[in-house]
Formats: C-alpha cells, structure tokens, sequence
C-alpha cells in the first residue's frame, strides 16, 4: 500500500475497494517514450482543436505506462518543461523518439490502438470541449472536431458521441448538467478537475491528460455566488467526491475568483492542486524516483539550535508559487539565501519533478511546505471537523520531503487589496497542534499581522509582498520606510517576491539598502525570532474587515 493511502487509512478515510487516488507508478521510468513538440497557438480558431486531439490520445495511451510525452512550447507559464526533458534523459534513462510539430496523424499510428473511437466536439460552444474531456476519459476516446474526422476515420476511429449542435445557446450550468446527468456516476471520485484558466477563444487544458486518464469529471462551473445555478451544481460534484481527494485545475478568470474557488473547495475538505497548464502528469507521476535519490533539505540549523539574534536588521526572501512556474531556472539562483515553497502533493503526483527540484538546488535554496497544508487551502474556510485529518496528510509529506517550516495562505475573508489575510486565535492554535515538531509558521501572501511565539517556534506574517511591476527604485523606498517604521531591534522582515521577479532583482534592492541588513534563510531567521521577540503576538479580530469575494 502507498504511504498516501496509508495515511488515508489511518485517518479513517476508507478506501473502496479496487479505487486508488496516488497514481500507480512503474518500476521504474521507461527506457523510451515518443514525444510530440506542441505549437504556440492556442486559440480555438488556431492549433487549440490538434493540441486538445494529442492531449486526450495522451491520457489513453500513458494508462497502464508512460509512452507519450508532450514538448510544451518555449513560452509556456510552467517554464520547466524543456529542463525536465533532459532530466528525464539524463537521470532517469528515458530516450526520445521525437515526432514532428503537432503531429497528429503520426500520434494516431502509433497510439490510436489506446482509444475506442472518438468524441466530436463542437467549436462554436467552449464548453463543449471541456464536456468532451470527460467522455474521453471514460468512453477511453479521442477528442476531435468535425474537421479532424477524416483524420480520425484513417486511423479506424469513428465516432461514438457526437456534440455537435448539442449545446448550441445553452448556458454552462446547463451543458455541465448533461454532462452530469449522463457521465458522473462513471466518474472519478479521487479527481475533478477545473478547466478554467484562460477563456474566449483561449484554452490551456495542460492538466486535461492526467484528468483523461484518472477518467475525472471535467468543468469551468463558477464559485461564484451570483452565478446561482453554477455554483448550485459545483457544491453537488464537490460533495459527492471522496474525503482529502483533489480538486486539480484553476477556476474560470471570466467567472469567479481564486478567493471563491479555494475557499468553496476548503469547504468540503478537498485538496487544491492548482494549474490548470500543469503538462505530461499522466507521464511523470508514474515515473519513480530513481532508488539513490533521497529527499534532502538544506537545513542549516538542528531543530533544538538556540540561536542569539543581535540588534540589526533580518531579512528572508520567500517565493511561495509554484517552483515550476517562478525563476528557477533564471539567472541570480544561489547569490543569495532564498526560501522556496514546495507543492508536497508533487511527492507521488509529479515524483521526478520534485526529484530535479531537490537535485538542481544550490546551497543557498531552502525548501518548505505550503500552502497551508498538504496542498493549496484556506484554514478558515476548512470545517473544524475536517481541519485534523488534512493535516495529518501534510505533516506525513513534510516528513518524507525533509521540510521544517510550514507555509499559511488565506483569501477566504480578503486578500492584499481588501479584507483581510489575518487567523483567528483558533485556527493559529490548531497549526500549533497539528505541528509539534515544525520550526515555525509563516503566513500571507501580501502583508498580514497575524505573529506569536510558542515553544520557542514563531508564528511570522509577511511584511513586504514584492509585485513584479515594483521598480528596484521603489521597492528600495519600501523597505528603508519599514526600517525606519520598525526602529526596534533586531527586527525581522519577511518577503514574499512574487514569482517572476527574479532573484537578481532582489539582490539589487537589498544591495541598495541605507541600513546593513543581513539576509539569512528562513530557519535561521525563524530562530532568531524565536530568541528576541520584538513583535507583538496578534490574531485576527472580530471587528476586522471582511470580504467574501476576494
């Protein structure tokens, strides 16, 4: 049994039997695979229509072994695809066959044995397409528009549902609840995904292979409220999917927000796993960590360490998304210290792409886990009753990837315009609970006041959120203001730089600094909190703002 259902099992989360929500992995990764280089365009209009044909074959093809990979272009917002290649080749032995740009014809000689027809699609309805995901995982067919089906019938696929026309003026909440009443009962209950992301006449179904495969429901419904009828279905499908299961995907940015999208999630005590472009996850979660490999944090101090902190200024530079999605692969990585957040889920969801994280790291990278727990959540919107057993999830992957600092991110009730990302003194005491054996706490996304120190572990809010359109000039200004704002000392400033500013950048601005500060990492800093608290413990209050559409 994988240490995933294992934990499941212990948390009274009873598995059916034969069902599985960790994807089986091989023994090991394969000695060849074919891949397919993906164009640029992805407009409905454009090279949307192959792209979404190759992805659906992909899902069908890799069940059961990892035979197709997809080469994403250049430009893609999950910029580690061309690195993880050679990764795959050098480290894990996996040979190319590389086929032509877009190469569908070829794809379907080789690969079309996988599927048992074909689903056609309808390019004047959207929606239709996401429809189409799902009948694709669970008929085991290829999706294709009208004009790919002489295609299709060359390749001996003919087709079996038919949408065309379908959904013609029809409402999403309706064309998802034919999709319901006629495909979730066959669905998966470990995955749902939400296709949203883009809209209009843009798509990146990236994730829809691994959906494909897992033979996920598939939707762009809306979390918000005013959208009565949407979000009336949504509730059914997330109440209906198994305890500590994942939600993959990104909500619709032409209907809600991420706030209403996670926090609904929370709600139900689902899992988030959020990039709706996340490719080739029905290749890579079954390729297994090579047997020398081990999870191996740069710790730089014990967990008992006692650290004396002296009068000056501490700063630690946090980037909290996706590793894959940031400037890992800019130039400036190792100049300074600097603390990532790792998704834990990617331990059995993407095994090799944590792999090349944790081998590709320089000395001065540090890892912790986030976001608040064994995935992307809100604490507040988690029902008490559920808050324990996803935590107990966490705790087990934050011990297999070697990580001591748990990262905290709330925008159920605001986020870093409005509301506000505070905790209540209750939720702060269940992170303290469910975490005995963590160095401390950091939360917010923008800047939050939620701090306190127990056990020697504190409980750090951000200060300063560095945005990416923040000119070196300015962000300079910031800090010398906080400085000055905080004339105690020592005094400690958490960052958090959103992902694309690049690391070079935030040397500049420290190097710009009036007042010496001394960067160090986030456990070092974190022990120094802990020795001279000079902040003051505070939660969120009953009479702090709220904002429920974040």
């Amino acid at each position: 049994m994988s240490r995933l259902l294992l934990s499941l099992f212990f948390l009274g989360l009873a598995l059916p039997a034969g069902a599985q929500l960790e994807p089986k992995q091989l023994p090991r990764a394969p000695a060849s695979a074919t891949l397919i280089p993906l164009s640029e365009n992805w407009r409905l209009d454009g090279d949307l229509p192959v792209h979404a044909l190759l992805i659906s074959l992909q899902g069908l093809a890799n069940r059961g072994d990892a035979r197709l990979y997809l080469e994403y272009p250049q430009s893609w917002q999950w910029e580690i695809v061309h690195p993880l290649i050679r990764f795959l080749q050098q480290r894990h032995g996996v040979q190319f066959e590389r086929l032509a740009l877009n190469d569908a014809d070829a794809a379907l000689a080789q690969f079309g044995q996988f599927a048992k027809g074909c689903v056609v699609w309808d390019k004047q309805v959207r929606s239709s397409l996401i429809v189409a995901f799902t009948i694709a995982g669970v008929e085991d067919l290829v999706v294709v528009t009208e004009d790919q089906l002489p295609l299709a019938a060359k390749h001996g696929l003919r087709p079996v549902v038919d949408l065309r026309g379908r959904f013609t003026g029809q409402p999403d909440h309706a064309i998802y609840q034919w999709a319901y009443d006629h495909y979730f009962d066959r669905c998966s209950r470990y995955y749902y995904v939400v296709m949203g992301g883009e809209s209009g006449p843009q798509m990146q179904p990236g994730i829809a292979d691994f959906g494909i495969q897992q033979r996920a429901f598939f939707s762009d419904l809306s979390a918000n409220p005013e959208h009565v009828e949407e979000i009336a279905l949504l509730r059914k499908i997330l109440s209906q999917q198994q305890p500590a299961s994942v939600v993959l995907g990104w909500h619709s940015y032409a209907k809600d927000t991420e706030g209403q999208h996670t926090s609904l999630v929370g709600n139900y005590g689902l899992i988030m796993e959020g990039l709706h472009n996340l490719p080739n996850v029905s290749f890579t979660s079954q390729i297994p960590l090579t047997p020398d490999f081990k999870f191996t944090n740069n710790h730089h101090i014990r967990l008992d360490e006692k650290l004396v902190a002296a009068d000056k200024v501490y700063v630690c530079a946090v980037s909290t998304d996706s590793m894959g999605i940031g400037t890992w692969t800019k130039p400036g990585r190792g100049q300074i210290p600097y603390t990532w957040q790792v998704l834990m889920n990617w331990v059995w969801l993407n095994p090799p792409v944590l792999q090349f994280f944790y081998e590709d790291k320089s000395p001065n990278d540090y890892f912790i886990g986030g976001l608040s727990g064994p995935g992307y959540m809100y604490p507040k919107a988690i029902p008490a009753d559920k808050f324990p057993a996803l935590m107990k999830v966490g705790r087990g992957l934050m011990e297999r990837l070697d990580l001591r600092v748990l990262e905290i991110m709330d925008y159920s009730e605001g986020n870093r315009h409005v509301g506000n990302t505070d905790l209540p003194k209750e939720v702060v005491d269940r992170y303290y609970e469910q975490f005995p054996n963590v160095l401390g706490f950091i939360n917010g996304y923008g800047t939050a006041r939620t701090f306190d120190l127990r056990d020697g572990r504190p409980f750090l809010s951000y200060d300063y959120y560095l945005a990416v359109d923040r000119s070196i000039e300015e962000a300079t200004a910031d800090i010398e203001e906080l400085t000055r704002l905080n004339p105690k000392r020592p005094y400690f400033l958490l960052m958090h730089v959103r992902e694309a500013n690049t690391i070079e950048k935030v040397s500049k601005i420290i190097g710009s600094l009036t007042e010496p500060v001394e960067v160090v990492p986030l456990d070092v800093f974190l022990k120094y909190a802990a020795n001279k608290k000079t902040y003051e413990t505070h939660y969120q209050q009953p009479t702090d703002p709220i904002y429920r559409n974040p």
